[in-house]
């Protein structure tokens, strides 16, 4: 059994030719499969459109939320309600192609590898900002990250049935899935692609700022790198004014003019509030992480559940 999973909000123009492609790639391989869409509670056609398809094809299911929990945990969700021995993640968008399905399927089923993960050659269709953005996040994670998170890689990859079982047991409330299955570990491979522009309409999850979120999660869930390195300019800092004091003590026992005024003392203040604010920032996305994580609650609440066996 291969499990195919893709969250979906407001995708009402991409879910039939999600439906037609990913279906007629994974009827070649000749393995059963099932098709799970994790949605979002949709204002537009979305649902409507699933509940079609699994009319026509029982081996469509679709999980509803409660409310949006956004595409990490929409991701996580399908993956624990996929019963296949791999589990193969997707966007609705059609931006990764399903064609590449059947080799992910052959590094997995031949190799013996547990997780096959899709790395982009190139970006189509994303602006040179969002894709200098891209290169310097994935620069930045792959330098301070604890674990080895893949450049270039998005959510689009198979996964053996232990390495599903054991991300979904994680309970992670920021659910970074490149981390997240770096972390587990296991045989992984990555097989190179070119990325297609998105087949139609305009995304609902990965805008511009929501990339860098996605980013922020991966550098604050996977490395203390920020919180060492505030500590470090810490200790610069207050090195650089004892000696900038000593200095000034010097200058003024030689009687040489040393020049302070309200401009010096503005930009000094200004200098180091500037420095603290962004310190607690950092402290404080830290500390935020803790509390999520200590309050208990579900990452996600689903609604209803259609298609699924005994439901």
């Amino acid at each position: 059994m291969l499990s195919v999973v893709i969250p979906a909000y407001k995708e009402e123009e991409n879910v039939q030719l999600a439906y037609d492609r990913v279906s007629a790639v994974v009827d070649g391989i000749g393995e059963d499969w099932e098709l799970i869409f994790s949605v979002d509670p949709s204002p537009d056609r979305t649902e409507e459109l699933i509940l079609d398809l699994m009319e026509r094809d029982p081996r469509v299911k679709m999980l509803r939320f409660a409310r949006r929990f956004g595409q990490p945990m929409a991701t996580i969700a399908g993956m624990e309600a996929a019963t296949g021995d791999a589990v193969v993640v997707i966007d609705c968008d059609m931006q990764d192609p399903p064609e590449l399905i059947p080799e992910l399927v052959r590094s997995w089923r031949d190799d013996g590898y547990d997780v096959v993960y899709a790395q982009r050659r190139t970006r189509e269709g994303e602006t040179l900002v969002k894709r200098i953005v891209a290169a310097l996040g994935y620069r930045l994670i792959a330098r301070i990250a604890e674990v080895e998170i893949p450049p270039n890689t998005g959510d689009f990859r198979l996964m053996s049935r232990r390495v599903v079982d054991n991300v979904v047991a994680l309970r992670e409330h920021h659910g970074f899935l490149r981390g997240l299955v770096a972390l587990v570990g296991f045989r992984q491979t990555s097989i190179k692609y070119d990325r297609d522009a998105r087949a139609a309409g305009s995304s609902k999850y990965n805008k511009f700022f929501g990339s860098i979120l996605i980013g922020l999660n991966g550098v604050v869930g996977f490395s203390r790198y920020p919180l060492q390195l505030i500590s470090v300019a810490g200790f610069g800092f207050s090195a650089l004014a004892f000696l900038l004091a000593v200095v000034y003590l010097i200058l003024k026992i030689v009687g040489v003019a040393f020049p302070v005024g309200n401009p010096t003392i503005v930009f000094v203040i200004a200098f180091f509030s500037g420095i603290q604010l962004l310190s607690l920032g950092v402290i404080g996305e830290y500390v935020g992480r803790i509390y999520d994580e200590t309050r208990g609650r579900p990452k996600y609440i689903v609604e209803s559940r259609h298609g699924f066996e005994g439901e």
